[in-house]
């Protein structure tokens, strides 16, 4: 009997080494169908994202008596506005003020090294090589005030329109795709169902609170820069804006950016000293006032978990790992609250058995 379970178990084992093996050497062909398959529903993905990103606010706005279908008009006028809006007047500038901002980086490296006596020759050519190649691609991109739609490719104009189109008919049909989830996952189980609920909640919560960050950093960053008159006001709020996609980080590298560009600025130290403060006090404000008040006491996770989320996201899936740090954070927080109970006695089950064995061995 002993020897068929172990005949059993190597039986077993080999076959698992079998299917690793011939999934490691067959790895190119099921890369490329992954790859090809990703292609296919990306733009989908994007879409549902976006649509269950901009679902509160279509919520809102029916809650003040506005028709569905008007509401999602708005929402389509105000997201084709301001794409408008940054492809015609704010790329050209964003470019023009990139371009000043490497200028401006490589004049400060050389000061130092000038004035510390630090070989720092062959990170400037190194710098320069590469902010010039970021500059001439983007300037295929951006001419005569307006984004050169000649030179972006066709498969990024594809996905863009199919995104933006799918995200539409996801956001008219989203009642029915909650309610049709809601009806399939309280037939399965009515703790998943309150799960997925609660889960829904913390992720609605998140998204709202996000995308309106996002909108005060972009403005706050960019009126208070321009005030002090420092001369990359409005490409600093958009990185402060962007920064947001990388928690804790994202705003230390903004500061960064801003001391070592205005460290160069005209007058000197007027700019430099104005934009320390700036950033100590717009810091401050966006820890302890902006960001309290908007995301209120839900989707507080320690900075160690977010530290942590983001080092992880960063190894395992690079950039957008970065991005789907936080989310991803909540997610597996909130998933542990509600299980925690579930988890607990597993484990205690587990002990249980373990000492009942020990004492059935003696």
């Amino acid at each position: 009997m002993i020897k068929n379970k172990l005949d059993f178990k190597l039986i077993n084992l080999v076959l698992i080494v079998l299917i690793v093996y011939l999934v490691h050497q067959t790895g190119f062909l099921w890369l490329g169908i992954v790859n090809k398959l990703w292609k296919i529903f990306m733009p989908f993905c994007l879409a549902f994202i976006v649509a269950y990103a901009l679902y509160p606010l279509l919520k809102y706005l029916q809650s003040k008596g506005i028709p569905k279908g008007f509401a999602i008009f708005i929402i389509t006028a105000i997201i084709i506005g301001l794409l408008s809006f940054v492809i015609l007047l704010v790329a050209p500038l964003l470019v023009e003020q990139l371009a000043s901002l490497f200028n401006n980086i490589i004049t400060f490296l050389r000061e130092v090294s000038t004035e510390s006596d630090l070989n720092l020759g062959p990170l400037q050519e190194s710098l320069i090589k590469t902010f010039n190649e970021i500059i001439l691609g983007l300037g295929k991109y951006v001419s005569d005030g307006a984004i050169n739609v000649i030179n972006v490719s066709l498969e990024v104009i594809t996905i863009a329109l199919i995104s933006f189109s799918a995200a539409i008919y996801f956001l008219i049909d989203m009642d029915e795709i909650k309610q049709r989830f809601k009806k399939f996952l309280k037939r399965k189980s009515n703790k998943t169902f309150l799960y997925v609920k609660i889960l829904d909640q913390e992720m609605k919560l998140y998204l709202t609170g996000f995308l309106k960050v996002l909108f005060i950093s972009l403005i706050e960053y960019t009126v208070v820069y321009y005030v002090i008159g420092h001369p990359n006001a409005l490409l600093l709020g958009f990185l402060a804006m962007l920064g947001n996609l990388i928690p804790y980080f994202g705003g230390m590298f903004v500061n960064v950016i801003a001391a070592i560009t205005a460290f160069v600025a005209v007058p000197f130290p007027a700019v430099f000293i104005k934009t320390c403060v700036v950033f100590l006090v717009l810091s401050a404000v966006d820890g302890y006032i902006i960001n309290p008040a908007v995301y209120g006491k839900t989707n507080k996770v320690h900075p160690l978990i977010v530290i942590l989320s983001v080092f992880a996201g960063g190894i395992l899936f690079g950039f957008i790992g970065i991005m789907l740090s936080l989310p991803l954070a909540i997610f597996v927080i909130t998933t542990y609250k509600y299980y925690k109970l579930d988890i607990t006695e597993k484990i205690e089950d587990i002990r249980e058995g373990k000492i009942k064995k020990k004492h059935s061995k003696n």
